[in-house]
């Protein structure tokens, strides 16, 4: 595929939009002709990034999420996802496995389970003003096909 392609979508942050936002991302990067296996690691990095903002930057509140997904050249798959919500003090304690400020409930390993499905993890967040995450995934040539 030559150049890139993209697309934006915003939807308010309600937990039944996230399971949307998996579909979306899994359907927007079927063009690259992933597996399956690709596929399912799409939806889960997408789905935790989406929670986060559901339960973390919008706690009290509804707000909007943004979803980019764009193909990159070398079939790689970029998706952001951001909020406009609380905002992260600390991005490296956030990142540790464990840690949690979701409640006993949460299990503190969204950040860990983004970075294990994708091939990089970005996060960028301002206290009060919300945070951005972009990851990247490179979709495995098949069969020949690139």
């Amino acid at each position: 595929m030559n150049g890139e392609n993209v697309v934006k979508i915003e939807f308010p942050s309600r937990s039944s939009n996230e399971a949307y936002a998996r579909a979306a991302a899994a359907a927007f990067a079927a063009q690259l002709d992933p597996t399956m296996d690709e596929l399912g690691d799409i939806r889960t990095a997408v789905s935790e990034a989406v929670t986060n903002c559901i339960v973390h930057a919008y706690p009290d509140e509804i707000g909007p999420i943004y979803l980019r997904l764009r193909i990159l050249s070398g079939n790689v798959l970029e998706i952001s996802v951001k909020d406009h919500g609380r905002g992260i003090e600390d991005i490296a304690k956030a990142r540790e496995p464990l840690f949690t400020t979701g409640g006993e409930e949460r299990s503190g390993m969204g950040f860990t389970i983004m970075e294990s499905f994708t091939d990089t993890l970005r996060v960028r967040s301002r206290p009060g003003k919300g945070t951005t995450v972009t990851m990247q995934r490179k979709i495995r040539s098949r069969g020949g096909r690139s």
